[in-house]
């Protein structure tokens, strides 16, 4: 039974309140190792006690590859299947599907993120506070890990959409962020906004907030890639043209003349 008018608006807001709650609640249970750190890190912050919070920065980056990632895969497999009009998916089939076909790339993409991350910190934590005539290399430093933390959003993107080898995957997402800049710091900014709601109503955290990040950041690379596919397809179609007509003027040229 389809209903219409504002009933049937009501009906399909209900639908994806339904659903972006579900694959919510998915992503939490699978990445609850991490998300336990990160809520402790945040009481032990508020209670000022320093080595309690390093030792919470430990325990995060090492769970983080192993459950934090690829949960956010398998979120983002569900997101691509919205993104391309296929929204009457079988949400728990089809997050334990992603979840399990792209662990792998996905646990070794956190391992390479984390690490990453951690050598930049550290560094950029000794170029700032230690060496005082090198802090232009720990600005530096911040600028190319905004970057990689931005490329994490079309990593993802791109882990279920492609099939690439996990180093080509890392590598993309970082150029894809640098040459189409406009669309990841639109991402970034609409996850800020949202993360910035979400610590003010904690229920949002629950239910929403990382299904609408990962639905919004795919939807954002989505029409990156429809761009890049036109951009091509116009490349090949001036190309073909170009070497149609030269191929008319060397036909013209050995034309023999009366």
């Amino acid at each position: 039974m389809e209903f219409k008018g504002v009933m049937g608006g009501l009906y399909r807001v209900s639908e994806w309140i339904m659903r972006l709650s579900a694959i919510n609640l998915l992503w939490i249970l699978c990445s609850s190792p991490f998300l336990f750190f990160a809520f402790t890190k945040l009481l032990v912050v508020q209670q000022n006690l320093v080595n309690e919070s390093i030792t919470m920065n430990w325990a995060m980056g090492i769970v983080a590859p192993f459950t934090l990632f690829p949960a956010t895969a398998a979120m983002f497999t569900v997101a691509r299947k919205w993104v391309m009009g296929e929204t009457d998916v079988k949400l728990f089939s089809t997050y334990f599907k992603g979840y399990k076909q792209n662990y792998v790339q996905a646990m070794i993409g956190g391992i390479f993120y984390t690490l990453l991350a951690v050598i930049m910190y550290v560094d950029l934590q000794v170029y700032m506070t230690q060496l005082k005539g090198f802090q232009f290399v720990g600005i530096v430093m911040v600028v190319l890990l905004v970057v990689l933390l931005i490329s994490m959003f079309n990593f993802f993107s791109m882990i279920v959409h492609y099939h690439m080898k996990t180093l080509q995957l890392i590598k993309n997402a970082v150029l894809l962020t640098v040459i189409r800049p406009i669309r990841s710091i639109t991402t970034v900014l609409g996850a800020g906004i949202l993360g910035y709601f979400s610590l003010r109503y904690p229920f949002l955290i629950i239910f929403f907030t990382g299904s609408i990040i990962a639905t919004f950041a795919f939807y954002n690379f989505h029409l990156i890639y429809l761009k890049m596919q036109l951009q091509l397809e116009k490349d090949a179609l001036e190309k073909a043209e170009k070497e149609e007509a030269e191929a008319e003027a060397v036909l013209s040229e050995d034309k023999p003349t009366t």
